[in-house]
C-alpha cells in the first residue's frame, strides 16, 4: 500500500506498465468536473471510475482484496478513511473472478485519513476497506491490471 501527495503521485509510474498513463489523465483531466462513471484508458485493463460514496461507518467497511487489479483510490469531495490489513495476515476468502474481489470478516488493522490531495494504491497483497466517511465522498477509482 502506498499513501501520499498527488504531487508526487509520477514517483511511483515504474510500479507498473500502464501507470504512466493513468497518471497522464489524473494529471491532465479536472477530476472534479467529471461526472459519475467509467472512463475505459485501455480497455479492460485500465479504467477510471468517478463514484459517490454513501456515508460508512469502519464496522459498515468490508475489508476487500483484489487479485488481477491494482487499486488507486484518490477521494475529491471530502476526507476518506481507508482501513489497511496485510491479505497474509487475513483468512482464506471465497473469490468472485468475474468482478474480481474477495471480502473478508473484522475491522482492518489500521485505517488512514486520505484528503483530497491525496491518494492510495492497493496492491493484490493489500486487503483495504475503502470509503469510511461521516458524509460519503466523491472519488476516483482508477482500475490498473496487475
Amino acid at each position: 500500500m502506498v499513501v501520499d501527495r498527488l504531487e508526487n503521485l509520477e514517483k511511483y509510474a515504474s510500479l507498473n506498465p500502464l501507470f504512466a498513463k493513468a497518471m497522464e489523465y489524473l494529471k491532465t483531466t479536472d477530476l472534479n468536473a467529471q461526472e459519475l462513471g467509467k472512463v475505459k484508458l485501455q480497455g479492460d485493463d485500465l479504467v477510471v471510475n468517478f463514484s459517490q460514496t454513501k456515508p460508512k461507518t469502519k464496522e459498515e467497511a468490508k475489508l476487500e482484496t483484489h487479485n488481477q487489479f491494482i487499486d488507486i483510490q484518490i477521494p475529491l469531495s471530502g476526507v476518506e478513511v481507508m482501513g489497511y490489513t496485510a491479505r497474509e495476515d487475513l483468512p482464506e476468502a471465497d473469490y468472485d473472478a468475474d468482478k474480481d474481489i474477495s471480502f473478508y470478516p473484522g475491522l482492518a488493522e489500521s485505517y488512514i485519513p486520505v484528503k483530497p490531495g491525496m491518494f492510495a494504491i492497493f496492491f493484490p497483497q493489500d486487503a483495504h476497506a475503502p470509503g469510511v466517511s461521516p458524509d460519503g465522498v466523491k472519488k476516483v477509482i482508477v482500475k490498473v491490471l496487475v
